[in-house]
Parts: structure tokens; C-alpha cells; sequence
């Protein structure tokens, strides 16, 4: 039989399998976080007919002559390409702007995958489209998170408190008026205690002289006072501080020029009991969470893996990948740090096919196979001739 039948076999299912590649990538051109995938072909073992020959003094050297037995596909190649970024806006999308993949849980699997269509489930645990786990490291009571520890589930419970402050220091700044119709200001702030009562602690300020001022710290049922005294120069306030009901007062940051009154409180800490209201997550896939008393806190964040060969990972169907002896060592880590890309939230990455460029391999995979067939034909029609001979 004839040696081209077979060359011809071996092409068409080559260029079948490219059609089925292309193909693929053309079904999932707007599938999230999808990568396309690019066929390689070889040729396979050669017939040797006849081998070489060295040169001697009285004759040249010949080279061997082969004949190719056909065509094999060496391998399917994942381009991992970043795709173009679509805006969702949605808090729970988010987009790896370089390298790294999100890891799921699923089952006692860990999944890789580029898709972050995030969602949460009846329990609070943030999944991926497919239910898949997604794992990072929770924050602990005071809102640390520690990086270097084994990754978890992450959730966020939407009954979620934040616990109460006590208010230990309030810090007062501004000028107080050496001269002039102002002569007592007066600022308020509402302070806390250790079960989140809030009170208003108002502090009033009567002059006495260019550089002394009667301070009255009052929450309306308890007073407290003191005399304050500048420096020549209206600054350096003696006593720096006051101290009523627990709470520090900081005076330091007062002054006592003229003509101006800009009494105000620069800060306080301590707050009410709050429930979460939403949250956001960051560049560096920290998920912050916004709560009713106006204070935030991070609540967890999300591991970025990175594999030392992303084409060595194996797929494993709804847009994810397992590792693979040849995928090299997973590494975690947090968004932007090493290789690892940074996250842009309310956003999503788009697939990244390039429909100009698979139509033409669709052409080219189509004419191979069709130049292929044409081998077939021409080899039976060889065939028919040589059993035509004996008529």
C-alpha cells in the first residue's frame, strides 16, 4: 500500500484536532478569564531508504534519504495572555492585572482560575461561579491579617458586629483668641464608653488674661476645670492635657495668638456598636468592610497563586486548572507582591481570543485538511491504475 495513504490520515486527524482548538477558543471568545489555546504540530518517524556515507579519497560522501511517514500533533499550547478588562460594578468582581490566579476550593481540590465573578453563598463564604471556594486568610479580632499562614475559606458574615470603643483620648487644636470680642469658645464632641454609650463632653474656654484661659471639661451632669497658660510666644499650653471621666484631653496642639478663634476637635477615637453595611476590595485584594458607626475594618483577603510554568496546568472545566507535575510549585501570596498582579475591583477579565486570528486558523486548519483529503484521492486513484494493469 501506498505510504502517502497513511501521510494523508495522519494530516487530516491533525488539522481535525486544530479545527476542534480553534474552534474552542471561538466558542468561549466572551467567556471570563478564558485562555486561548494554539495547536503544534511535527512530523512523525521517517522511513530511512537509504543511509549516508562517509567521503573517502576516491568518492563523495551521500546524505541518507528518508521518506516522512507523516504528521502528529506535538502539543496544545495555553496562551495566558492577560484579557481586556470589562467594568461591572459590582464590589464582588474583581480582575488580576498581571499574573496569578484566584484559588478555589472544591471538595478537597484546589483550583486555580482566572474568573473572578465572585458571589457569596447562603452561609457568607465567598464562591466563584461554579460554587468553588475562595481562599485567602481572615482577619482576627483586631483586623490583622497574617499572610504567611495557611489560606482558608473566606466569608464575611453579614450579621456581623463591630464591638464598641471606649473613648480614651480627644485631641483639641485650633487658636484660642488673645485679643478681641471672642472670649469663650467652646467646641463638643460625643465620646464613648467600654459598652458604646455615647455622651457629649463639652469643653469651654473663658479668658482671663492675654495668656491665661479657665478650661471646664462637662458632660452635663459632671464638671472638670483647669487653668490654661501660654507661653510668651502663644504656644507651648501649660497643662498639655486634662483628664475627666477617663478620657485624655489634648491640649498641646492649642495656641493662644491674636485675633484669630479656631477652637475645633482635631480627633477622637472610640466608637458605638456597628453592623456591616457593604464592603470593597482593594488593590491588594484586601476586603474592607464599611460599617454603621462610620468605621472600617479589613475583614480578610484573598491569595494570589503563582506557578513557576502557568502552561504546565492542566484544565479542569469551568474555567479552572489543577496543577500538574510540570506546572512547577504553587506559591500564595498576597495581590501585587513578587509577580503577583494587582487586583482592580468592579471589573472582570474578558477572554483573551483573538477573533481575527483564530478566523484565519479556521481558514488554514480547513485548506490542510482539504489538501490532505486530496492526498487520499490521488492515492486511490494510483491504486485503481495499478489494478487496471492486468485488464
Amino acid at each position: 500500500m501506498l505510504r502517502s495513504l497513511y501521510s494523508g490520515i495522519s494530516g487530516l486527524r491533525a488539522n481535525q484536532t486544530m479545527m476542534d482548538v480553534v474552534g474552542n477558543n471561538i466558542a468561549n471568545v466572551n467567556t471570563a478569564g478564558f485562555k486561548t489555546s494554539n495547536t503544534v504540530f511535527q512530523d512523525t518517524l521517517s522511513q530511512l531508504v537509504q543511509g549516508a556515507s562517509a567521503p573517502t579519497g576516491a568518492r563523495g560522501g551521500t546524505n541518507p534519504a528518508q521518506i516522512g511517514l507523516g504528521v502528529r500533533v506535538a502539543a496544545i499550547t495555553t496562551n495566558f495572555n492577560p484579557g481586556a478588562a470589562q467594568s461591572t460594578g459590582r464590589s464582588s468582581d474583581v480582575m488580576i492585572q498581571g499574573d496569578g490566579f484566584f484559588v478555589e476550593r472544591s471538595g478537597n481540590q484546589q483550583l486555580f482560575t482566572r474568573n473572578g465573578a465572585l458571589s457569596f453563598d447562603a452561609t457568607g463564604r465567598l464562591v466563584g461561579p461554579d460554587g468553588g471556594i475562595i481562599q485567602g486568610w481572615m482577619a482576627d479580632a483586631a483586623g490583622a491579617i497574617n499572610t504567611n499562614g495557611p489560606v482558608g475559606d473566606l466569608s464575611i458574615p453579614l450579621a456581623s458586629t463591630l464591638a464598641p470603643q471606649a473613648t480614651t483620648t480627644v485631641k483639641l487644636s485650633g487658636n484660642l483668641p488673645a485679643d478681641g470680642a471672642i472670649t469663650s469658645p467652646q467646641t463638643s464632641v460625643d465620646v464613648y464608653d467600654a459598652q458604646g454609650v455615647a455622651t457629649t463632653l463639652q469643653a469651654s474656654f473663658n479668658r482671663t488674661s492675654n495668656t491665661t484661659w479657665d478650661v471646664s471639661l462637662s458632660d452635663g451632669t459632671t464638671t472638670s476645670t483647669s487653668t490654661l497658660t501660654f507661653g510668651a510666644s502663644g504656644a507651648t499650653p501649660t497643662p498639655a492635657n486634662m483628664t475627666f471621666n477617663g478620657v485624655t484631653v489634648d491640649l498641646s496642639q492649642l495656641t493662644g495668638y491674636s485675633g484669630l478663634s479656631t477652637l475645633a476637635v482635631q480627633s477622637a477615637d472610640g466608637s458605638a456598636a456597628g453592623t456591616l453595611q457593604g464592603f470593597a476590595i482593594g488593590s491588594d485584594g484586601v476586603m474592607t468592610g464599611t460599617f454603621s458607626n462610620g468605621l472600617t475594618r479589613p475583614l480578610g483577603q484573598l491569595a494570589v497563586a503563582t506557578v513557576t510554568n502557568p502552561a504546565g496546568l492542566s484544565k479542569a472545566g469551568n474555567s479552572a486548572y489543577v496543577a500538574s507535575p510540570n506546572s512547577g510549585t504553587v506559591q500564595f501570596g498576597a495581590a501585587g507582591t513578587g509577580s503577583r498582579g494587582a487586583l482592580a475591583g468592579g471589573a472582570l477579565e474578558m477572554s483573551n481570543v483573538d477573533l481575527a486570528a483564530e478566523f484565519t486558523n479556521l481558514i488554514v486548519a480547513q485548506r490542510g485538511f482539504q489538501a490532505n483529503s486530496r492526498i487520499i484521492t490521488a492515492g486511490d486513484e494510483i491504486l485503481q491504475d495499478l489494478v487496471n494493469i492486468k485488464r
